[in-house]
């Protein structure tokens, strides 16, 4: 009973870290939620949750950090930024969440983006541009990510309480 106990807590503290990890870049916050619901699953001998819910989040997974990964090189490509842009976004949003807290998150990768392309010899409304596209990426991406781990804690949430 203590050990059913422990199990449930890990597996939504590895939930609430996977929805943390949607915003900070070092962390991968798909990957850690769906071990959170593989924990559970695993644990209840996959009969609250069977395996192929378990492996279509799975797929789901995959999914997220493939587009996490070309979402904003999507975006970038479309408004022409370059490597320096999305490298920029990428630093904007690491510096701004802990520079500007929660707010950082949405004006970091911008002001990155913008900075990337300006220190490369872009005009501001190249830049202004070429940030724009790849905040758009990040921010697909995000939504994503957020729409994955929030249906994982929704199943994971349905079978602790039915």
């Amino acid at each position: 009973m203590l050990i059913d106990l422990i199990i449930i807590l890990i597996s939504l503290g590895l939930i609430f870290i996977g929805l943390i990890g949607i915003f900070l870049p070092f962390l991968p916050g798909v990957p850690v939620a769906w071990a959170g619901l593989l924990l559970y699953a695993y644990h209840t001998d996959f009969l609250e949750l069977s395996t192929t819910l378990i492996l279509i989040f799975l797929g789901i997974t995959i999914f997220t950090m493939i587009v996490d990964l070309i979402a904003p090189i999507i975006g970038a490509k479309k408004y022409n930024a370059s490597k320096y842009g999305i490298l920029g976004a990428s630093l904007g949003l690491l510096l701004g969440i802990f520079i500007l807290g929660p707010i950082g998150i949405l004006v970091g990768p911008f002001i990155g983006a913008m900075l990337g392309e300006l220190l490369i010899g872009k005009t501001e409304k190249e830049s202004m541009r070429a940030a724009f596209g790849t905040f758009l990426g990040f921010l697909a991406g995000t939504v994503i990510k957020l729409v994955a781990v929030l249906s994982m804690a929704g199943f994971l949430v349905y079978a602790l309480l039915f």
